[in-house]
């Protein structure tokens, strides 16, 4: 009895402890990179993204190049891998960029073996995969630096380096020299579209190596020694030598640069907190992830930076460069502006910088960086002047003013487009006094009713719903004649009156004209919020953000090619529709702010409608120690529709609020319903309007 009696609260202890354990474990929270899927968008034409060890804003990016690629150099389900390559600019057009220095780890020198994947795995600044031959590859980064670490099954083994390498053979040319377990210099490789060109610095050291020996032109092969480990370091400037050696001397270990790396991923990642679904709070923090690959810091510790006419010139800010505007204008940067104010305030005077050294719409050939183009840089400096950020407006002016004597006028599309810039620029003259200047604009920005009635009025012609038609760039009639954000108020004039604006909205989605594939017109679904039935944009964001939807465009087809059933946003491989890139965290951050309960309501303005977010609770911090925290009640996770809103304990009936709301921290309370509140958000509507008519 006494040996059964010691026994039994043995028993009860050993459960007690499994079940705490087991507690402990459900109990245990992920950090937001933990969260992140780095295979997100990595196959195919379905957002052209790459999994590559990136930390944040950082031009140097090492992953893989697989056969056969896509626009990164990369395809999920590709099995042969060609080596690792530095630079990659995440889901642009033109079939992609980057891909500079390849480095490949081969067993045997005189075999071309193929490199197959047994493994691999991605998170925030890290990458690693193994392959049949035993041989493994880890690489990590930290701002403009990265290590590489090679495992062996053997000693004796090698890396090949070529310095000529880059995607779709941009590669210019190269200067560079070999001094015992070095490799520095200088590549020049064409940006995105080919055109124009950047040039980056760099300095490579490695680790177990006994000889290193130039094979062609501009190819290295590295000899390891008895050691079955191969480590290489890289840095990387848009200055000279000198810095990116600097990052090489100071930089960590592997392990270190992964520590750091994360450090810095969860300080920006954290910058939102969501609280819901396990699986919309790791897809919303795998697209926040790809937000924040873009723009690059380019300028050094000491202030140095190169201009786009190719000068080094010193700033007190951070500079940065990298540039796709006329995509992630529209949603990456008001999310930038949202959650990284300071950071955002670095970013557009970077821009407002480009124009004393000779900003064009694409690239120069002297830029900093790999880049695509700059088109609607007005718009943007708009926004962030009236969202506080001070802008050298008058050191610039002559330059705004020669690109605004450029706008194209030539086609539906641009007249729109150029319109929304003359608009923004009158904004920008005012603002430094030009009151004469500032009225020629805004007079010539509401020509676009011209251009609007001339092509966009009649919506029964054959050709409404034609990719390209009439001369459009990558959308249709139906999809651009809703761009004129500036002025929605003369918009639903122009249709008709808000009833008649309302119908043809109803149409334009019933008939399943919406292209979530393309930038034209991600405004769209927004615009009943300008209307008496803004609940119906509420359930627009949640079915495109989460539920099934047809689509039926993609990249230059036209209507009626191999509609698309599903859904748009995918934590997987395959993410997006096919042929839908991200731009460099344009549709990544299109989810992102709407999955938080907001959408811009016009760039340019400091304004968003609100929506229901898709989580219990989102918090946003800033370093300023401030937070705004949205709750939602009555909360179910298939509850979209806003049945009541409280902004600091008193009730909101309006569906918008401003940016300095929103920055001066609070505690906004969203109600949800499975049915539409016909009443809620029809008082006190937002919509834009030009305050002054046409001479």
């Amino acid at each position: 009895m006494k040996k059964y009696g010691l026994c039994i609260p043995m028993v009860l202890l050993f459960f007690a402890c499994q079940q705490r354990k087991a507690k402990n474990e459900v109990d245990i929270v992920k950090s937001p990179s933990e969260q992140v899927n780095g295979f997100l968008g990595t196959s195919g034409d379905h957002g052209q993204m790459s999994p590559a060890a990136a930390s944040p804003f950082n031009m140097i990016s090492i992953g893989p190049v697989t056969h056969p690629g896509t626009h990164t150099g990369y395809d999920y389900y590709a099995k042969e891998f060609l080596g690792f390559v530095h630079t990659h600019i995440e889901g642009v057009g033109c079939r992609g960029g980057g891909g500079n220095i390849l480095v490949k780890p081969i067993g045997n020198e005189e075999v071309d073996e193929k490199l197959l994947k047994k493994h691999e795995s991605a998170k925030p600044g890290y990458y690693k995969a193994t392959f049949e031959n035993g041989i493994s590859a880890e690489m990590a980064t930290d701002h403009n630096y990265g290590v590489h670490q090679y495992h062996f099954p053997e000693s004796g083994k090698m890396l090949k380096v070529d310095l000529a390498y880059a995607f779709l053979n941009r590669f210019e040319e190269a200067q560079h020299t070999a001094v015992g377990n070095t490799i520095k210099g200088w590549v020049d490789t064409k940006t995105v579209c080919d055109r124009g060109r950047y040039r980056l610095y760099f300095y490579m050291e490695f680790d177990h190596v006994s000889t290193i020996s130039k094979s062609q032109k501009d190819s290295y092969v590295i000899y390891g020694t008895g050691n079955p480990t191969i480590g290489l370091r890289i840095g990387f400037s848009s200055v000279n030598e000198e810095f990116a050696k600097t990052r090489v001397v100071n930089g960590g270990s592997l392990s270190k640069t992964i520590e750091k790396s994360t450090l810095a991923w969860n300080a920006l990642l954290g910058h939102a907190k969501v609280e819901g679904e396990a699986d919309r709070v790791a897809l919303f923090y795998s697209l926040l992830y790809r937000g924040l690959q873009s723009p690059y810091v380019v300028s050094e510790p000491d202030g140095s930076y190169k201009a786009i006419d190719g000068t080094i010139q010193k700033s007190k800010d951070s500079v940065y460069h990298g540039w796709a505007i006329w995509d992630n204008y529209r949603e990456q940067m008001p999310l930038l502006s949202l959650l990284y104010p300071q950071k955002y305030g670095d970013i557009v005077r970077s821009i407002a910088n480009l124009y004393p050294y000779g900003k064009n719409d694409w690239s120069t050939q002297f830029e900093p960086s790999n880049s695509v183009r700059t088109e609607h840089a007005q718009v943007v400096l708009l926004d962030a002047l009236e969202k506080g950020h001070e802008l050298p407006l008058i050191k610039i002016k002559d330059s705004l003013i020669k690109e605004i004597d450029k706008l194209d006028f030539g086609s539906p599309d641009k007249a729109l487009e150029s319109s929304y810039d003359l608009w923004a620029s009158s904004k920008l003259m005012l603002s430094i006094g030009d009151t004469m200047l500032a009225n020629e604009y805004l007079n010539k920005a509401l020509d676009y009713k011209t251009y609007w009635e001339k092509d966009f009025s009649d919506m029964a012609w054959p050709d409404v719903d034609r990719m390209g038609a009439r001369g459009l760039y990558q959308g249709t009639l139906w999809q651009y004649r809703w761009f004129v954000p500036f002025d929605i108020e003369g918009l639903q004039s122009l249709a008709g009156g808000e009833s008649a604006f309302r119908e043809q909205l109803d149409q334009f989605f019933e008939e399943n004209n919406y292209n979530h594939a393309n930038q034209p017109d991600l405004q769209v679904p927004g615009l009943y919020n300008a209307t008496k039935e803004p609940w119906k944009s509420q359930q627009l964001y949640r079915e495109l953000m989460l539920d099934t939807v047809v689509q039926a465009y993609f990249n230059n087809n036209s209507k009626g090619i191999d509609p698309y059933i599903g859904r748009i946003y995918n934590n997987s491989p395959r993410a997006y529709l096919k042929t839908m890139d991200d731009d460099m965290g344009t549709m990544s951050s299109w989810f992102v702010l709407r999955a938080m309960g907001f959408s811009a309501v016009n760039v340019g303005e400091p304004v968003y409608y609100v929506t229901a977010p898709i989580f219990k609770e989102v918090e946003l911090n800033w370093s300023s120690q401030k937070s705004f925290k949205i709750q939602v009640s009555n909360y179910h996770k298939d509850h979209f529709y806003i049945k009541s809103v409280q902004l600091n304990g008193k009730p909101l009936q309006r569906n918008w609020l401003t940016h300095q709301e929103i920055m001066n921290g609070g505690e906004l309370i969203v109600e949800t319903d499975s049915v539409p509140n016909l009443n809620w958000g029809t008082e006190n509507q937002f919509l834009t309007k030009v305050s002054i008519e046409k001479d």
